[in-house]
Formats: C-alpha cells, structure tokens, sequence
C-alpha cells in the first residue's frame, strides 16, 4: 500500500483501545499468469482468506452489501464485542470477492455504492471502526 494509505490508517488504529484493537492481515493476491480468469483469482483468494479467518466473525465488505449509518455501526460492534469472536473484515481484491466467500460471510457490509480502489477502503474502514468506538464510549469525536 502507499504510504498516505499506511499513515492513514495508522493515525485511527492507534486510537484503538486494547479491547478493540485491529490487526491487519493482507493476503497476498493471485497473479493472472498462465491464463488464469478473474473467477479462478477470486476463488484462490477466497480460500486463502477462509483459511486466515478460521472461525472468526466473518464480515465482507462488498458495493452490493447492506449500507449502515454509524449509529447503527457503533450497535453492531457493541454486539461483535461482546460475542467474545474475534472479526474478520475482508476487502476484496481488484478482481472483488468469489461468490462462495460472500455467500459464507456473516454479513455483507457496503461503505458505498461507488466502487472504491482498495487503499480508499481500507483507510475508510480504520476511520469508521475507530468512529464507531467512539461512538460507544460516548467520545467528542463524533458529532450528530
């Protein structure tokens, strides 16, 4: 990722408190060589991204998913936390995600309609957590 990408969500993650802390896992995408079709990345990935998941609360962003405000967000991790499960959030790749990992996902959330380079996504979605958060703990740094 470039570097305003990594400072960025750098900035938000380390306001993160332990209880809520977010650690990123990137797999690596699947090469298009020796002829291979955006179905057979996306299925590549997704079992790569499956296998880094394990049992955890499988969430995948995804323009198709269900759209919240941050009100709602804040509701949703005071429920994933205290589920006591670790959460997966899944960025897609530049092909997007396999039909088979949406399908097995516990929820499919869309930050927008619009599709969004993955860089965008994943500084969007560090600020939103960390909105969220502070949202729950009843912090300034949301205004309604």
């Amino acid at each position: 990722m470039p570097d305003w990408v990594e400072n960025a969500c750098a900035e938000y993650l380390k306001r993160m408190p332990r209880e809520a802390s977010v650690e990123i896992i990137e797999i690596r995408p699947d090469k298009r060589a020796s002829g291979k079709n955006s179905e057979a990345v996306q299925e590549a990935e997704a079992a790569r991204i499956l296998d880094a998941a394990g049992k955890d609360l499988l969430i995948a962003l995804d323009e198709r998913g269900q759209e919240v405000t941050t009100i709602q967000l804040a509701q949703r991790m005071e429920t994933w936390l205290s589920g006591g499960r670790d959460i997966a959030l899944v960025i897609g790749g530049a092909d997007g995600l396999h039909a088979s990992l949406k399908q097995k996902a516990d929820w499919l959330w869309s930050l927008s309609r619009l599709t969004l380079p993955h860089g965008m996504v994943r500084v969007v979605l560090a600020e939103q957590l960390y909105r969220a958060w502070s949202v729950i703990r009843n912090h300034p740094y949301h205004r309604e």
